[in-house]
């Protein structure tokens, strides 16, 4: 496997062509896995907003006192969730586009002042168009994965993770494969998208060096089915984090 960053990628704004961006600065093969930070994404797509433009209800700035934030950005924290599953000491959400976070995911880094990024509305969506532009600009059939950094529950640090992906399972079943010794595996799901999403964080970064593109080469997870992120996320009956949380923010 072989990770590069992809060089001299502009500052992106609304209506900008991600592909044609890509594709001007990379010579890309089949079957590259193309990852790309969620934020350009964002803007591209003019999914950028001022807190100015928000006007705080009676929930948000109750919430906002609760954690001492503006109540203008609590607002749109709750603008952009289906649901608060717990409200303290956390703001952690599940978002209309079903991704579940801190505070939506709502971004102030590499945006400007007084700006604030959104996660793409559809993920998938954003993946698929991008991915089918690369495919109508080379020829060549690549899959895309966007990513966001995520913290986790149980660790400290953050990690990226995919939040849309195109032509590519996010999750490979082992279920019924042997082990070394013979076992057949009964419960192995391996989430190669949150994987490779984690392998190209190393080299987009985080700070002002960072790249917001790379591109993973040797792989062969290329699917020429119809995918989609919902396709790792755990039915809300079999989530039983989810439901302690719930538990936990009506105590």
């Amino acid at each position: 496997m072989e990770v590069f960053t992809v060089e001299n990628v502009p500052l992106i704004k609304e209506g900008d062509d991600i592909a044609d961006i890509i594709c001007k600065n990379c010579d890309l093969m089949g079957n590259d896995v193309v990852v790309i930070a969620s934020t350009i994404v964002a803007k591209a797509k003019g999914m950028v907003f001022k807190l100015d433009d928000i006007v705080a209800g009676d929930e948000a700035k109750i919430l906002a006192k609760k954690h001492d934030l503006d109540e203008r950005f609590t607002q749109a924290i709750l603008d952009r969730s289906k649901e608060v599953i717990i409200d303290f000491p956390i703001i952690l959400v599940d978002t209309n586009n079903g991704h579940t976070c801190i505070k939506a995911g709502i971004d102030d880094s590499n945006v400007g002042d007084g700006f604030l990024a959104d996660l793409p509305e559809d993920p998938d969506a954003s993946a698929r168009m991008i991915g089918e532009g690369i495919e109508k600009l080379t020829g060549k059939k690549v899959s895309v994965i966007v990513t966001d950094t995520n913290g986790r529950a149980f660790k400290i640090g953050q990690t990226g993770i995919a939040i849309g992906v195109h032509r590519i399972h996010p999750i490979k079943n082992w279920i019924g494969k042997k082990d070394l010794f013979g076992k057949v595996l009964q419960i192995t799901e391996e989430a190669i998208a949150d994987e490779i999403a984690g392998a190209a964080n190393l080299l987009m970064g985080e700070g002002d060096g960072g790249y917001p593109v790379a591109i993973v080469r040797g792989l062969e997870f290329y699917s020429d089915d119809e995918t989609s992120i919902q396709e790792m996320y755990r039915p809300g009956k079999e989530d039983i984090i989810k439901k302690g949380l719930r538990c936990l923010s009506k105590v």
